[in-house]
């Protein structure tokens, strides 16, 4: 893939065989963000795991202390009254029940990002699976998006909760916030995330864990960082 003359340039900046702490990775990441759009910081994680073993499969959630930069639109499936309030109270965006699953099958388009469910919506949900599925977005116990607390839920997903798992090559990518937050938010961010990985350890897996972290900017060159 050939390379921008604008990212060779700042490539330059970063020394490739140096690993930076934390603090140093994520100046230097700040730094190299030069998009006249506000860029993503992103965590790509190597992990010592095989992802064809089921049992080493590694996901998990953990609340950003200063959110992603990106509030996310959240839409709550439920029939009750009594959550359709809750969830209204607490700012969710899309708020239905069967006919929202209806419309999301008829037209194999759902304008959200994330999903939320009470228990009793998920049978229904089944129908939506082929299009809520691929995109990531169907509610799973796993990710505490099927849930009675819709309350709870749909505020802690607006201030920041993320979901991580890993993908079939044993990375896990997270974006962290903007290259515009201050670098003492990005650090605390970083390390929320990095201690809710190594939470979510799989038992069975054995040898190195972490094998290598890398931060980057949209379009910015990747920073390894100590471990």
């Amino acid at each position: 893939m050939a390379r921008s003359k604008r990212y060779k340039e700042l490539k330059t900046q970063v020394d490739s065989k140096k690993t930076y702490s934390p603090e140093e990775a994520i100046e230097l990441v700040k730094k190299t963000a030069t998009t006249k759009f506000d860029s993503s910081v992103e965590v790509h994680v190597r992990l010592g795991i095989d992802p064809k073993k089921g049992e080493q499969m590694v996901r998990g959630t953990t609340t950003l202390p200063h959110g992603t930069g990106k509030t996310k639109k959240v839409a709550v499936f439920t029939t009750s009254p009594d959550k359709e309030k809750e969830a209204k109270d607490a700012g969710a965006d899309l708020i239905g029940g069967e006919e929202l699953v209806s419309q999301i099958v008829s037209t194999g388009k759902c304008d959200f990002d994330i999903a939320v469910a009470t228990p009793d919506m998920m049978p229904k949900m089944a129908k939506a699976a082929k299009v809520l599925g691929p995109k990531g977005l169907m509610p799973s116990p796993k990710n505490d998006t099927v849930t009675a607390k819709v309350k709870e839920t749909v505020a802690a997903l607006k201030k920041g909760k993320v979901a991580f798992k890993n993908d079939d090559t044993a990375n896990v990518h997270q974006v962290i916030g903007k290259a515009s937050f201050a670098s003492a938010q990005l650090v605390e961010n970083f390390s929320a995330l990095m201690d809710a990985l190594r939470r979510a350890k799989p038992s069975s897996s054995k040898g190195t864990y972490l094998i290598s972290v890398t931060l980057t900017s949209t379009m910015g060159p990747a920073v390894k960082v100590q471990l």
